[in-house]
C-alpha cells in the first residue's frame, strides 16, 4: 500500500467509524422493531445501510490504490454520510426522529480533517437536510399520537438548537485549525533555524577552535624562523618548522572539509578507548615538550561513539590550557560506562584563584595576556553543552587545576 496522505489516513478512520455506525443502526432498527413495536420500513432501511456497507468495502479497496485521496475526495464521503442520514430520516418520523443529532457527527469530522471552507459547505448542507426534513418526511404510524401541540414545539426546539451548534462548530473550529495550521507552521520554521544556528555554531566552533589551535604550530614556527640563520639552519629545525607548516595544513584542510558535510559535527564510528587514544596521539604530536599520563577504564567491549569533530577540539583545547599551566606534564583519566563517559584533565600549575575560577569559561576571559585569546574553554563549554554534557573547572586537592568533562553517549552512539 502507498503512504497515506493526511485525506488517505483520515478518509481510513472515516472508514472504521461508519462500519461501527453500520453495526449500531441494524441494532437500533431491529430492537425498535421487536422489542418497541415501532412499525419501521425495514427493508429500505436495510438498502440504505447495505448501500453504506458496500461503499465502506469500496473505500478500503480504494485505499489500496497508489492515487493519493484528496480533500474534495474526503469530503464527497462526508456528504454521502449526510445523504444516506438524510434518507432513513425522511422514512423514520423526519426532524421528530430522535437520533437527528447524529448530523453533527460529519459535520465534526469536517471541521477536524478539512480546511474551513468545506466546513462551512457541511454546515450549509446539514442545516439544508434538517430544515427540509421539518416540512417534508414521512410519519412513523402512531409514533406520536398522544402528543400535543408541545411536542410541536420541542422539534422546533431541537431545530433551532442543530442551527446554532452547527454555526458554532463550524466557527470556532475554523478558527481552531486556522490557529493549529499557524502553529505547525511556526513550528517548523522555529525547527528549520535550530538546524542552521546548529550548523553554524557547529562550524564556528570548528573555525574558532582550530583558530586556537592553530597558535602552539604557528608559536613554533615563529621561535624557529628567528633562531635561524643560515649558519644555524639544520637539517633538525628544518624538519621540525616543515612538520609545523603541514600541521597547519591539516587543521585548515579539516576546515574546509567540515564546512562541505551536511553535518559538521559528524564523524566516524569508533570504541570510546580507540578515540581517547587517538585525541592523546593527535595532541602529543601538538605539544611533543609535555608528557601526559594517560588513565583510560571503562566497560568491555568499550561503547561506539561517533568520533564526532567538535567533540575532539573541546577534549584538545582543555588538553592545551593544561599544558600552558603545566608545561612539564599534565594528567588525562578518562571512566566510561554504557551511557556516560567522565575525562578528568589536571596540571600542577599553580591552581585556580578565586576570581579566575568565578570568572573561567565566558568567552574572551584569558590569564595568559597577550598570548591567549579566552576562547578554547567557552568553545569547550559551548561543544560539550550543545551534546548534552557539562565541564567544571576546579581546584585539586592534591594541587593544580582539574576540569571535569561529563558527557552522556546517547548522542553520539553509533545506533542514535
Amino acid at each position: 500500500m502507498a503512504a497515506l496522505s493526511p485525506a488517505g489516513i483520515n478518509l481510513q478512520r472515516l472508514i472504521a467509524l461508519r462500519a461501527i455506525v453500520l453495526l449500531g443502526g441494524v441494532a437500533a432498527a431491529w430492537t425498535a422493531r421487536a422489542y418497541l413495536d415501532v412499525q419501521l420500513p425495514l427493508p429500505l432501511l436495510y438498502a440504505v445501510l447495505m448501500t453504506l456497507l458496500a461503499i465502506d468495502v469500496l473505500s478500503w479497496w480504494r485505499l489500496r490504490w497508489r492515487a493519493r485521496v484528496t480533500d474534495v475526495e474526503l469530503f464527497a464521503h462526508l456528504v454521502i454520510d449526510v445523504v444516506a442520514l438524510t434518507v432513513v430520516f425522511f422514512y423514520t418520523g423526519g426532524s421528530a426522529n430522535p437520533f437527528t443529532p447524529l448530523y453533527l457527527l460529519p459535520l465534526t469530522l469536517t471541521a477536524a480533517a478539512l480546511p474551513g471552507l468545506y466546513t462551512w459547505s457541511m454546515a450549509a448542507l446539514t442545516v439544508a437536510c434538517y430544515s427540509m426534513l421539518f416540512f417534508h418526511y414521512v410519519p412513523l404510524p402512531g409514533a406520536h399520537a398522544g402528543h400535543r401541540d408541545e411536542f410541536a414545539l420541542h422539534v422546533v426546539g431541537m431545530w433551532l438548537g442543530f442551527i446554532m451548534s452547527a454555526g458554532l462548530i463550524a466557527y470556532f473550529a475554523v478558527k481552531m485549525a486556522h490557529t493549529l495550521r499557524e502553529r505547525d507552521r511556526l513550528r517548523a520554521q522555529m525547527r528549520e533555524q535550530q538546524l542552521k544556528h546548529e550548523r553554524v555554531l557547529a562550524l564556528g566552533t570548528l573555525a574558532a577552535g582550530a583558530a586556537h589551535e592553530l597558535g602552539t604550530p604557528l608559536s613554533t614556527m615563529a621561535v624557529l624562523a628567528q633562531d635561524l640563520s643560515p649558519r644555524t639552519a639544520t637539517r633538525a629545525k628544518l624538519d621540525t618548522l616543515r612538520e609545523q607548516i603541514e600541521r597547519c595544513k591539516g587543521i585548515l584542510s579539516g576546515i574546509s572539509a567540515a564546512a562541505g558535510e551536511m553535518r559538521p559535527e559528524s564523524g566516524r564510528a569508533l570504541p570510546v578507548d580507540e578515540y581517547l587514544a587517538e585525541i592523546v596521539s593527535r595532541w602529543r604530536g601538538l605539544r611533543p615538550g609535555t608528557a601526559i599520563r594517560h588513565d583510560a577504564a571503562g566497560v568491555r567491549p568499550a561503547p561506539r561513539i561517533l568520533a564526532e569533530q567538535t567533540l575532539s577540539q573541546a577534549v584538545l583545547n582543555i588538553l592545551n590550557n593544561a599544558a600552558d599551566a603545566s608545561p612539564q606534564s599534565i594528567e588525562l583519566q578518562a571512566r566510561w560506562s554504557d551511557t556516560v563517559l567522565t575525562l578528568e584533565v589536571r596540571d600542577h600549575g599553580a591552581g585556580l584563584s578565586p576570581a579566575v575560577e568565578s570568572r573561567v569559561g565566558e568567552p574572551f576571559f584569558t590569564t595568559k595576556g597577550a598570548e591567549g585569546m579566552g576562547l578554547g574553554l567557552f568553545l569547550a563549554h559551548a561543544a560539550i553543552e550543545r551534546l548534552g554534557g557539562s565541564v567544571r573547572l576546579y581546584n585539586h586537592a592534591d594541587g593544580g587545576a582539574c576540569c571535569c568533562l561529563t558527557l552522556p553517549l546517547t548522542a553520539l552512539s553509533v545506533a542514535a
